[in-house]
């Protein structure tokens, strides 16, 4: 069964295809793609799986650049490597990239494309579940700087989202509880009754039921298409979809992105905003133990090393996007399915968040 969802936005409208096999045979693509140079971008883990697929959907012979697989690799030395390889090849602006993987060869293609000869058009194909729930719809494109993830980006909406839920088959078990995290952060910030359906569909989503997955993924790409609709530049209600990050992409940079899977931590910070949202009055602490146990069932850590300093997190934190007017803005639970963005410069109840700063147990 396909299930197909339509983003709008400011700068364009796109598809998101959902159907199991998709990779076997998408017309869309080819229509997409007609008459452009393709440049498909991958890495070493899935281009071996995938990679031959897409060439032959395509039809005729595409270029193509092989990353190395993890985080740190969405950096500024490989951005220049794929443009490099780009004027290399002679591609023009009748040209389309392809982003064939997960979050980092998305958002990394994104945006190469939004910056070669002043932008050029890109379609997602996600093979991760972090990726297809997530990160592959919405335009959010980015490389990370030695003091920050994602601190040099753009908006570049993509042409396509192409999504084959059998793709997460020949996922690693970690890699696909990492993507959890941001389903199960979707019904902490937007939709209480998916926050339990979540829970209800549990074994089956951790077995990998392919109708099961596919509806779960159709949800998150439905409840994300309808935030970036209303706004797709993260001035309002978008930044909300950051519910954990704030604290998750502190524990990236000081870890160096070589520890935790982004999910990992993401899992971790969605932890830490529920007890933030806790001392503040906002959530029960049975709301806080229920998230845990969600977590711990998906087998999705919820502590940070204790190797880890506050002062380093916090001056991480500190440099964190959504800051305004010198001050943390934290994406913080208010009641049940519904979120808010918050201002909190008290560090103490910042660091108390993490359970090993926790001074109080």
């Amino acid at each position: 069964m396909e299930r197909q969802l339509v983003v709008e936005t400011k700068s364009g409208r796109y598809s998101i295809l959902i159907r199991p096999s998709l990779l076997d045979d998408c017309s869309e693509l080819q229509a997409v793609v007609a008459t452009q140079t393709a440049f498909i971008i991958s890495n070493e883990t899935i281009s071996p799986l995938y990679l031959a697929k897409i060439q032959s959907l395509l039809k005729r012979p595409a270029k193509f650049f092989i990353l190395p697989d993890g985080e740190k690799y969405k950096n500024i030395t490989y951005f220049n490597k794929i443009i490099s390889q780009m004027l290399e090849n002679t591609l023009g602006r009748d040209s389309i990239l392809i982003a064939l993987g997960g979050g980092v060869v998305g958002d990394l293609t994104g945006f190469v494309a939004a910056c070669y000869q002043r932008g050029i058009p890109f379609i997602q194909i996600p093979t991760t579940l972090l990726a297809q729930v997530d990160a592959s719809v919405g335009g959010k494109t980015a490389i990370n700087h030695d003091l920050g993830k994602n601190m040099i980006g753009a908006f570049h909406q993509p042409s396509l989202v192409i999504i084959d839920p059998l793709c997460l088959t020949t996922l690693p078990d970690r890699e696909f509880r990492s993507g959890l995290s941001e389903v199960i952060k979707y019904g902490l910030i937007l939709d209480h009754d998916f926050y339990v359906w979540i829970k209800q569909n549990l074994q089956e989503i951790l077995h990998k039921n392919t109708e099961t997955l596919s509806k779960m993924i159709y949800r998150c790409c439905q409840l994300k298409a309808m935030v970036v609709k209303e706004d797709e530049k993260e001035q309002g209600i978008r930044a909300l979809l950051n519910l954990g990050h704030t604290f998750a992409h502190a524990i990236e940079a000081e870890t160096r992105y070589s520890q935790f899977l982004h999910g990992e931590a993401v899992s971790i910070g969605l932890y830490a905003a529920m007890r933030l949202s806790e001392s503040l009055g906002f959530m029960a602490a049975s709301d806080t133990q229920e998230l845990r146990q969600l977590l711990t069932q998906c087998q999705l850590p919820t502590e940070i090393p204790s190797s880890l300093n506050i002062q380093n997190l916090l001056g991480h934190m500190k440099r964190d996007k959504k800051n305004a007017l010198g001050q943390i803005r934290f994406i913080v639970n208010k009641a049940k399915g519904n979120a808010c963005i918050l201002p909190v410069n008290d560090e103490k109840l910042i660091a108390k968040s993490f359970p090993i700063f926790d001074t109080t147990q």
